[in-house]
């Protein structure tokens, strides 16, 4: 699972703990691991939600500005449904 540059320090340091992608199918699996840095994080949930789920707070959460920044990041390919991935960093994978 990939991150922008400007979002891979703070999920590293825990502040951004989930993540809304948009994708044709799941790209990641529950209890997955994916590096990033000297660690990975490990995919705690993941679950189809709706365009209209992503809030302000969702999109706050997930380390964006609000719902347009966030979607502008959002989508990975043709995919149409909407994921919401929760993770936790595991310093040292």
């Amino acid at each position: 699972m990939m991150f922008t540059k400007r979002l891979r320090e703070p999920v590293m340091r825990g502040e951004i703990t989930c993540s809304v992608r948009i994708w044709s199918s799941p790209h990641v699996k529950m209890g997955g691991r994916y590096r990033l840095g000297e660690g990975a994080i490990e995919v705690t949930s993941i679950r189809e939600i709706s365009m209209q789920d992503i809030t302000p707070d969702l999109a706050r959460r997930s380390g964006f500005l609000g719902v347009v920044d966030l979607l502008r990041v959002a989508k990975h390919g043709p995919g149409e449904r909407v994921y919401l991935v929760e993770f936790k960093y595991r310093p040292g994978g």
